[in-house]
């Protein structure tokens, strides 16, 4: 399989990870929005999350990347992450025992026991990809990255299926933030591609239109164009 953005695009609209709220919602960082990105429904579905790995594995391909592991900000791409790590793994060349590790994160601390437990359920391994299914300011993946720093992981990229393509509360976009960490950043999807043909599958209304598009000139990256 060859990474296609247009093939993943389709998945993403084919089962309404992309959508628009009529009231808005108030989002972690505060602001009010009237779309959203949810990927909960596909993790959910054994056949969906089979697809999503083979998109994930395929790109990693495209990007020339060799990870030898995939690890999954707590607790939001876990299953992702593992899933991906164990299809992965099975197709390397030198798959043998004790080469590729299954690692998880731990959503809260352990306050007991080996200290090398304390966040994981297994170290990640190796040249490790760091996922995360939605980012919007990048916190989550920044704290994960900085948990698995002091851990001496040797971290090679990190990537979201989705990126919401907004600025953070100082201004920059993710992938400037993860820049000044020393972190390549990768993203499946962006808001401004695929909220336009969202808007053309769902036709949720005009009104809702310019709330998104007056959001994006606030708070985007870059502005999106609906109507």
């Amino acid at each position: 399989m060859v990474f296609s953005k247009e093939e993943f695009n389709k998945f993403i609209l084919e089962n309404n990870v992309v959508g628009f709220f009529e009231k808005p919602i108030t989002l972690k960082s505060g602001r009010e929005s009237h779309w959203y990105v949810n990927w909960r429904t596909v993790s959910e579905d054994v056949y969906l999350t089979d697809k999503l790995t083979d998109f994930i594995i395929s790109f990693v391909k495209k990007q020339k990347l060799n990870p030898d592991c995939f690890y999954g900000v707590p607790e939001g791409a876990t299953k992702l992450a593992i899933i991906t790590q164990f299809k992965w793994a099975k197709k390397q060349k030198d798959y043998a025992p004790g080469r590729y590790a299954l690692p998880m994160g731990r959503g809260k601390p352990k306050e007991h026991g080996d200290p090398k437990d304390k966040f994981f359920l297994g170290m990640p391994k190796g040249k490790t990809v760091v996922i995360e299914d939605v980012t919007t300011s990048g916190s989550s993946l920044i704290s994960t990255i900085e948990t698995l720093r002091k851990a001496n992981v040797d971290i090679s990229a990190a990537m979201s299926l989705t990126n919401r393509l907004e600025k953070r509360d100082d201004g920059r976009t993710v992938e400037e933030a993860m820049s000044e960490i020393g972190v390549r950043y990768m993203t499946l999807s962006d808001a401004t591609e695929i909220l336009p043909l969202a808007y053309k599958k769902i036709q949720p209304g005009i009104e809702i239109a310019r709330k998104v598009e007056e959001y994006f000139k606030k708070y985007g990256a870059k502005e999106v164009v609906l109507l």
